[in-house]
């Protein structure tokens, strides 16, 4: 379980991953030692996944992105493990849902430009059998965040530490 400490050095890696474990602990109130082993343990019970940098798109090329909508046919296990497959190897598509609802599939998809979508779009048709696919191009990105809000998370007792 997560207690008020473990979450305020959460919110304070998913800020900034960087920051040296001193002064996370110096932050939340721990010595160095005790925030690590916290740190260590968050890790091992898969809390916390990895630690990444975030890129600015416009910087690496990838300045467009295109919500993909996909309905498919084909509802079946074997259809879906291809799928799965085929949208792993593509480095375009950076997030992946299931949904409910009228469309199947979401994508979202990072290239350059609308040229590289279109050369995205005939890959992906020519290696899996869609039903339809639908494409929205975002004009104007207004929030995008990494971190995940902590207020959800159902707390343990603190440890007899403030």
């Amino acid at each position: 379980m997560i207690d008020r400490l473990d979450r305020k050095i959460l919110q304070i890696l998913q800020e900034d991953a960087t920051i040296p474990v001193a002064e996370i602990g110096r932050r939340v109130g721990l010595s160095t030692t005790p925030c690590w082993r916290r740190i260590q343990k968050l890790e091992e019970d898969g809390v916390i996944l990895r630690r990444v940098a975030v890129l600015d798109p416009r910087k690496v090329n990838a300045k467009v992105t295109v919500f993909v909508s996909i309905t498919t046919s084909q509802h079946n296990e074997e259809w879906l493990k291809r799928f799965a497959e085929v949208i792993r190897d593509v480095p375009e598509v950076v997030e992946f849902y299931r949904m409910s609802g009228q469309v199947d599939y979401l994508l979202r998809v990072v290239v350059p430009d609308i040229e590289a979508y279109d050369a995205f779009y005939k890959r992906l048709i020519s290696r899996i059998d869609i039903a339809d696919v639908s494409s929205a191009f975002a004009m104007e990105q207004i929030k995008y965040a990494t971190a995940l809000p902590l207020n959800y998370v159902p707390l343990e007792k603190d440890k007899g530490v403030a």
